[in-house]
């Protein structure tokens, strides 16, 4: 064999290493499919992206099938703000800017071990956001949200400029460790969970 067909021969699998190089760096980072579309999602099961199923900081898809994904893919819908195991009813509060949320199923995917079940405390990537304050939503009721009196005892959120189904009836302005530290304008207390459980509220 010459020494041009040796050469030859060596530009031809050096090609053909560069394509098999190219095509593995443009795989999806995120390796998941499924519907982009619907609203915030409200429970999933673990199939995968990092280390640890929805962790903080991780992202998730939108649509039916909730996934981990990369927080760069066009598929990310919403961030981990927190992760807790247990109930909801029984773990920490969600922080207070929270959107939705995520209720985690205990099943893990294939090759990997389950996850412990609990829920991951989320916030959209984009707007809108209803656990801003006045919003009239999130998993919690913080200071610059409003309320409306439900039935005895119990209040509901709802949106501050009207926009809900139910028109506001109080303003919270600060929240308090108790009672006593309220403003003695206070009009309602409202039970906000935390550190500064009590939330002193106006009327509007």
């Amino acid at each position: 064999m010459d020494e041009r067909h040796v050469s030859a021969v060596w530009r031809a699998l050096l090609s053909a290493v560069a394509v098999l190089f190219l095509t593995a760096c443009q795989q999806p980072a995120d390796g998941a499919s499924g519907p982009a579309a619907g609203g915030p999602p409200e429970s999933a099961a673990s199939t995968g992206y990092g280390v640890v199923f929805l962790g903080p900081a991780d992202c998730s898809s939108r649509g039916g099938v909730v996934r981990e994904v990369s927080c760069g893919s066009e598929k990310a819908a919403a961030r981990v703000l927190a992760r807790h195991t247990g109930a909801p009813s029984d773990g920490p509060a969600c922080p207070p800017l929270t959107d939705f949320v995520l209720h985690i199923s205990g099943s893990g995917p294939p090759g990997r071990e389950a996850v412990p079940s609990g829920y991951a405390c989320m916030r959209a990537l984009e707007s809108p956001h209803p656990g801003d304050p006045g919003q009239g939503g999130g998993p919690r009721t913080i200071v610059g949200d409003c309320v409306y009196g439900s039935r005895e005892g119990e209040v509901r959120e709802t949106a501050c400029d009207g926009s809900g189904k139910r028109p506001p009836a109080f303003e919270v302005r600060s929240a308090v460790p108790r009672r006593a530290l309220c403003p003695e304008t206070t009009d309602l207390f409202v039970h906000l969970g935390g550190d500064r459980p009590v939330g002193c509220a106006h009327r509007v």
